[in-house]
């Protein structure tokens, strides 16, 4: 069975490339991908399939959202990406339906994105641009990148300058703090789910002037309540993905633990999950909304939820 439908995905191909819709720029350029990958890819692509939600809101941040021609499942941000075609998830990703979009351009993540489906779209002669971030310094980079395959190249550096400026600004009031308060950040509930080292949140929250309280080797470690109370941090973040309840079932959670320094000094906050999880220039909202929790003597605009 598996046989037969790569078969047809191969005439498929075949029909498409004998198309001329398929056939627009010349496929010229020589680039080296985040991934260290070296591949051609065109020189100004007009059919893009994005192939992970961070990628598709960095293409919308650039103002070039409209080579996009197909993105996964949960592409959801901003929220006119929710009406382009679909390819699967990031993690399942549809050949066929890849395919049918006749795209001149893939871009992928290597964290997420398997890796054999991504050689399975270049066999098919389709260029796969992978990028990696995984801290901030990367996501700008990323961004980067993306402007100049996308011929977006001015936009991207004006957008990063802005953001790099906007974390220059919290790290020149972060130096003011007299004291770096421990935090908790909740990932997930069932089971509890935090963030350790060589993490975008552990990376945030030292920023912010904080203390990961669940900083260790394992990236995403879970934790019992007794663990938490053994923790005692003196802030609680919620994610608002957390379990998928509402805001007010995640602090109704919480404010059972009275024992809990956090819960006594009413410092637990739930915060906009898309903001910490995706390595997009949201991710400077993220910082700026953590600085403002962890030090708000410092950060006198109010928390932004």
């Amino acid at each position: 069975m598996e046989h037969l439908r790569n078969l047809i995905i191969k005439v498929a191909i075949v029909t498409i490339l004998a198309c001329p819709a398929w056939q627009g720029e010349a496929i010229s350029a020589m680039a080296t991908d985040q991934a260290g990958r070296q591949l051609i890819v065109p020189d100004d692509p007009k059919r893009v399939i994005s192939l992970a939600p961070s990628i598709t809101e960095i293409v919308y941040d650039l103002g070039q959202e409209q080579k996009l021609k197909g993105v996964t499942q949960f592409s959801d941000y901003p929220d006119a990406a929710k009406a382009l075609p679909r390819v699967g998830s990031y993690v399942r990703l549809d050949l066929e339906k890849i395919v049918a979009l006749q795209p001149d351009l893939c871009l992928a993540v290597k964290d997420g994105n398997p890796r054999h489906i991504v050689e399975k779209i270049m066999d098919m002669g389709i260029p796969v641009y992978v990028i990696d971030p995984r801290n901030l310094a990367q996501t700008m980079d990323s961004i980067t990148r993306i402007g100049k395959l996308l011929q977006a190249e001015e936009r991207a550096h004006e957008l990063v300058n802005e953001l790099e400026n906007r974390i220059l600004r919290v790290r020149s009031q972060v130096e003011k703090a007299t004291e770096q308060p421990r935090v908790f950040f909740q990932i997930d509930l069932n089971p509890i789910v935090s963030a350790g080292n060589n993490t975008l949140i552990q990376e945030l929250i030292e920023l912010a002037g904080g203390i990961n309280t669940t900083a260790g080797k394992d990236p995403y470690p879970r934790f019992s309540w007794e663990d938490i109370l053994l923790l005692q941090p003196d802030i609680v973040i919620i994610s608002a993905m957390a379990g998928g309840l509402s805001d007010r079932q995640l602090m109704e959670i919480w404010q059972k633990w009275k024992q809990l320094s956090a819960v006594k000094n009413d410092r637990v906050f739930v915060v906009d999950a898309g903001r910490f999880d995706r390595p997009t220039a949201r991710l400077v909202a993220g910082l700026e909304t953590l600085a403002e929790i962890i030090h708000p003597d410092l950060f006198h605009a109010g928390v932004k939820n």
